[in-house]
């Protein structure tokens, strides 16, 4: 697991999104990267492999999810806070 929590997600964005990560900008939605929901369902499954976490994220009421995908900044976030939560 090397890197960071940023730099890993990034790294899982950008290949949904078929982008370098360098491409990658913290406040780019989801939508501005091109990432419709079946890449965005293939994005949280990456994320709980890569980070043995599991995402609170329910695919059909995206709105009500505690996982917060407005932005890249705020998946990072997330995933920041749920490997904080998984190593508490």
């Amino acid at each position: 697991m090397a890197g960071s929590v940023k730099d890993r997600v990034v790294a899982i964005v950008a290949e949904q999104a078929v982008l370098e990560p360098s491409d990658i900008r913290m406040d780019q939605t989801l939508e501005d990267l091109g990432i419709d929901s079946l890449a965005l369902v293939e994005c949280i499954f990456s994320i709980e492999e890569e980070f043995d976490v599991e995402v609170p994220f329910n695919a059909n009421q995206p709105e009500e999810s505690e996982f917060d995908i407005s932005n890249v900044a705020s998946i990072v976030a997330a995933v920041e806070e749920l490997v904080a939560r998984q190593n508490a």
